[in-house]
């Protein structure tokens, strides 16, 4: 956790140093170029030198340092999908009921009764752990 919030200053920092290089070249409509006298080492082209070699750093380290934040944030939220220790409790279901006796003469009435009486072996349907519709 100390890591991350120091590489974290220092990331800011980076970026603060990278915005004030890049401000400071001269562009073509003149931006905030540095001046300096014409000979030494600020002269207009060492400057320039400088200030493009100085943007080209701080931007790989800013792109490093972006890519190893995004790494170390990851490590910290790892999702794990985790199966329940305990089945679900079984809801308690009320046995079907066979409807009053209908008209034999109405199609299918005979189809659905025998549909609704049960089954001649007794056996329950398995419990698959849905949740019935109406409780």
């Amino acid at each position: 956790m100390f890591l991350f919030q120091f590489l974290l200053v220092v990331h800011f920092v980076i970026a603060l140093g990278l915005v004030t290089v890049v401000l400071m070249q001269r562009s073509e409509g003149g931006g905030l170029g540095m001046g300096g006298s014409p000979g030494g080492l600020m002269s207009a082209r060492g400057a320039a030198d400088f200030l493009t070699r100085a943007t080209s750093i701080l931007g790989g380290l800013f792109i490093l340092l972006s890519i190893v934040l995004a790494v170390l944030a990851a490590q910290g939220r790892v999702s794990k999908v985790v199966a329940p220790t305990t089945p679900p409790p079984a809801a308690a279901t009320a046995p079907l009921q066979a409807p009053a006796p209908t008209d034999p003469n109405v199609p299918f009435a005979s189809g659905a009764r025998s549909a609704l009486a049960p089954a001649a072996n007794g056996a329950a349907p398995a419990d698959n752990g849905t949740v019935p519709l109406a409780q």
